[in-house]
């Protein structure tokens, strides 16, 4: 099992290229930063989408740009990989996206994994001109067309959101045909299909029992002849505890990130060195 880490990079904490630096020095897998556009201060949708839920933190609206943070952690970094956990695609331009994740992967040197939501935070999607309820159709055809535009030559793509006439697009990402798309979120019939369709893995939050939904995704893959064992198994908010870590390895489960704390650099620091011994422990599982 492979082992990452997961934090907001923002203004009040720790620098996420120091980070990056020792948590590649202390041999982890994996490096996982989210994305929120800003928090529109209206704040109707509930955090996460879930009624009576906390209010908002504030590092929320305070957290840097994934792709520019990944590109300065890749100039400092050799081994670890640099991820969005995750990318709100829905409202995002495919073209810009798609370059943005081939430039990441190719300087880091095919480093980039590609962690994907639908995202639920209805007033930032509504100033990006997103349908909340089109997020999902607008989320697939967008990866479709950073595929084509990753894959081919002249790439072209016509959906019923995305048109995007035959174009040249370079650089091409150093992971062929593309860095892998990981997609998080609970796997009811539609995500499953979507994971079958055009994902590598899938990644929700959560410990063993958030991992019962993989039978959707195996159903899924199925009606489309594909092998379910092609679609790599993680856990974000995995438990930084080995016993529970193993039996998550048994249950299929490759890679476990770990959440950082969101305080200044010394607390960070000192839980980057606590979890630190589960990758060795867990190397072989």
């Amino acid at each position: 099992m492979d082992i990452g880490l997961y934090i907001f990079p923002t203004d009040q904490t720790i620098n996420a290229v120091e980070l990056a630096k020792v948590a590649d020095q202390a041999g982890f897998e994996s490096l996982w930063f989210p994305e929120h556009s800003h928090i529109p201060v209206s704040r109707a949708t509930p955090w996460g989408g879930r009624a009576g839920a906390p209010d908002l933190p504030e590092f929320y609206w305070r957290t840097h740009d994934p792709f520019v943070t990944m590109g300065a952690c890749a100039s400092v970094t050799e081994n670890i990989k640099l991820a969005t956990g995750i990318c709100l695609v829905a409202q995002r331009d495919p073209i810009h996206t798609a370059k943005e994740v081939a430039s990441v992967d190719s300087l880091s040197g095919g480093r980039m994994l590609f962690g994907i939501g639908y995202g639920w935070n209805k007033e930032e999607m509504a100033q990006h001109g997103t349908a909340y309820g089109e997020r999902r159709e607008l989320l697939r055809e967008n990866i479709k067309a950073m595929q084509a535009l990753w894959t081919q030559d002249e790439a072209s793509f016509s959906g019923d959101h995305v048109h995007i006439e035959p174009s040249w697009s370079w650089p091409k990402p150093t992971q062929q045909p593309h860095p892998p798309i990981i997609l998080g979120g609970a796997a009811g019939p539609k995500t499953a299909a979507h994971i079958a369709e055009f994902c590598d893995g899938w990644m929700p939050i959560g410990g063993r029992h958030a991992i019962s939904g993989f039978d959707e995704v195996a159903k899924a893959c199925d009606e489309i002849g594909r092998d379910p064992k092609s679609v790599e198994l993680g856990i974000f908010g995995a438990p930084a505890d080995e016993a529970k870590l193993t039996e998550l390895a048994t249950s299929g489960v490759s890679r476990a990130v770990f959440t950082l704390p969101q305080g200044p650099r010394d607390e960070v620091l000192a839980e980057v060195e606590r979890v630190a011994p589960l990758i060795d422990a867990m190397r072989d599982a």
